[in-house]
């Protein structure tokens, strides 16, 4: 199958797609060396095989900056086509449709070497419904995983969760029919530790909490000081919902908490309402503290959901995700899917990515808007916002201290005009367009950027080509 074009968000401009995607690439950042300050950017392979998780590592990841990988679950789970079977484990081995445990240690070592940190994606709320054989080989009924769990070590309510106005039910019962584990018990407990250890000692750099929302808070700080690393990166998925009985706050005591918020609002004002009302986004909005909250624009739940952006979008997906790397708030996840039509797909040749933008694969982490903003929010780390500047409706533009400087036209015109920026004088490259740009002494400079283009200047990048 012949690869599809590179996404770009200049789709008007087709013709000069080649020309911006060559310059782009001559001003990509080299390869990190040993000890370069750590980037706090993820790229989420969402279902990539572990071999193919290594290979984007050694190619991609590494030498744009990111800081870490997200992969899918490392664990037993029931056999099936779709996707949502790696979050219905069966037990705890390195047994699954992405790859057994030398596949997994080898992703890990290739990604270490390549300067990027691994977190995992935990399913550890629940075990798997029904009965049958697992990936790995293991048989298992509802409440009974030999060797594992039995009854006992479930909670006693066996009906589904129905209402999130009540903790109890939230919490102590089955999680779309999922036999749901008693995480107040010593002995689950020490066996979900004992887990986590397992993955800590094969190099494993912290953990996305699957379903957290769903475990007392209690109960997690129990489980995570029981681990050989209670200071590994803990990233829990607590979706907000007004009125409901748990909220994501109560889980800041525990590690990072995933702001859904953020997500839902980028979509809202991105589709329907101004950019220039993102003035004070983040905790002027009434968001979790940022520096323990992790933010994305879409993940593979609200990318099938419809409540966030997706890959669909063009360029208000884009140009949101050029916003997010480039605003001082959170720790950004850039979600890195693939196509679908029905929800329940599983992944493209059961996650073996043998190329970006074949068979699917969307490698958002890799669209060259997307990948220039990684080296772009290293180099403007620790800085605060000025300079902001906005046209009162789609436009916007603001310096990061006297470090990087971005512009964002999601209007459907050309914005040509002077920008006043913080930076220094001098010639900088243009990394979402390849182009030169000459700052003068006053921190100015004049630009014209495209309907649904971006401009980033950052002191990391100088030169082009």
């Amino acid at each position: 199958m012949a690869p599809t074009a590179m996404p770009r968000i200049a789709r008007r401009a087709l013709p000069a797609v080649l020309a911006l995607v060559a310059s782009a690439l001559a001003c990509a950042p080299p390869a990190r060396a040993g000890g370069a300050p750590e980037g706090d950017v993820t790229a989420v392979l969402f279902e990539w095989k572990y071999d193919s998780v290594a290979k984007e590592c050694r190619e991609t990841l590494g030498p744009a900056g990111y800081g870490r990988v997200q992969v899918s679950p490392p664990q037993e789970h029931i056999q099936g086509p779709q996707w949502w079977t790696s979050y219905q484990p069966v037990g705890y081995r390195i047994a699954g449709r992405l790859g057994d445990r030398a596949a997994f240690t080898s992703m890990v070592g290739a990604c270490h070497s390549a300067g990027v940190k691994v977190d995992t994606d935990v399913v550890i709320n629940h075990m798997a419904a029904g009965s049958g054989t697992g990936t790995g080989g293991s048989a298992y009924t509802k409440y009974d995983y030999p060797g594992l769990y039995q009854r006992q070590d479930m909670d006693d309510c066996t009906t589904v969760v129905t209402d999130y106005r009540d903790r109890r039910n939230v919490q102590d019962c089955e999680l779309v029919g999922l036999a749901d584990l008693d995480t107040g018990e010593e002995r689950v407990r020490d066996r979900i530790a004992s887990y986590l250890d397992d993955l800590l000692s094969l190099g494993v750099d912290g953990f996305r909490v699957d379903a957290a929302k769903h475990i007392p808070a209690g109960d997690l700080a129990a489980i995570k000081a029981r681990t050989s690393r209670p200071d590994a990166l803990w990233k829990q998925e607590t979706i907000f919902g007004a009125g409901e009985a748990v909220q994501p706050d109560e889980y800041l005591g525990t590690g990072h908490v995933q702001e859904f918020r953020y997500a839902r609002d980028l979509k809202r004002v991105f589709l329907g309402e101004r950019l220039a009302y993102l003035k004070n986004y983040g905790e002027g909005w009434g968001y979790l503290p940022g520096d323990r909250a992790a933010v994305f624009v879409d993940n593979h739940d609200t990318e099938r959901g419809g409540d966030t952006l997706s890959h669909k979008d063009g360029a208000a997906y884009t140009l949101a995700n050029v916003f997010m790397l480039a605003w001082p708030y959170g720790s950004p996840d850039i979600h890195s899917g693939y196509e679908f039509t029905d929800r329940d797909a599983g992944p493209p040749n059961g996650g073996a990515v043998n190329a970006c933008w074949q068979d699917g694969w969307k490698c958002q982490h890799k669209w060259p808007e997307i990948k220039s903003m990684v080296a772009f929010r290293t180099a403007v780390r620790g800085t605060p916002v000025k300079d902001w500047w906005d046209n009162g409706y789609q436009a916007i533009a603001f310096s990061r201290g006297d470090k990087g400087y971005v512009a964002i036209n999601h209007e459907t015109f050309a914005l040509s005009r002077t920008f006043q920026t913080s930076l220094p004088g001098g010639d900088y490259c243009d990394v979402q367009s390849g182009r030169r740009v000459t700052v003068d002494g006053a921190g100015r400079f004049t630009a014209s950027l495209a309907a649904g283009t971006a401009l980033a200047l950052h002191a990391g990048a100088r030169v082009c080509g």
